[in-house]
């Protein structure tokens, strides 16, 4: 038996999302959803959920059909630190809002730690570097009411990253689509998501 078309099991699974977002929450949400789509698939899409840490591909470690990405200074993936700023997705390293590296003291530096010079040889001052959440987020897409709130883990590349969500009281998700409680409290919904490189092994 053939699998079928990834665009029309793509159109069921919005669908089937689109139902389950107003009065679900995460878990039991991707459960249902999960259940369905590997029911109806089969084959290679069950081969995808089951290597989670090795599908890095469809978003983040393998999360197919998720909340996209919080807006960031390098996108596609909004990496952050502990209090969330952001990294560099492959480095690790601070940027600033323009998405330069940057030093301890947020000037702008090369890759070898350098502090970088303007057209003139003088030293370039330093960026805003700013939350990506409650700072980037909101300034990006007008939105006042966002918080960093809940988290979740998954292992990824040998270790565990901290998938953390950005909430707002909006009812559509950066997506576009219906917003999901997921991890977040006190009326809000998850709007997009961050994730932060525990280093813890796994």
């Amino acid at each position: 038996m053939q699998p079928p078309d990834a665009s029309r099991l793509d159109r069921s699974a919005e669908r089937l999302a689109a139902k389950l977002a107003e009065s679900t929450t995460r878990r039991s949400f991707l459960g249902r959803v999960g259940a369905t789509v590997l029911a109806v698939a089969g084959g290679s899409a069950v081969a995808a959920a089951v290597k989670p840490d090795e599908a890095d591909a469809f978003h983040l470690c393998g999360h197919i059909w998720t909340t996209g990405s919080c807006p960031s200074p390098n996108p596609p993936h909004s990496r952050i630190d502990r209090r969330g700023y952001p990294l560099h997705p492959s480095s690790g390293r601070r940027v600033d809002n323009l998405g330069r590296f940057v030093n301890a003291g947020g000037y702008p530096v090369d890759a070898a730690g350098n502090r970088l010079r303007g057209p003139d040889g003088a030293l370039l001052p330093a960026a805003p570097r700013t939350r990506v959440c409650e700072d980037w987020t909101r300034e990006q897409k007008g939105l006042r009411d966002l918080r960093t709130q809940g988290s979740w883990f998954r292992c990824c590349g040998g270790q565990i990253r901290k998938i953390v969500d950005c909430c707002s009281f909006s009812r559509r998700r950066i997506n576009g689509d219906a917003s999901l409680v997921g991890y977040c409290w006190g009326g809000r919904r998850v709007y997009c998501i961050m994730y932060y490189e525990t280093g813890l092994p796994c």
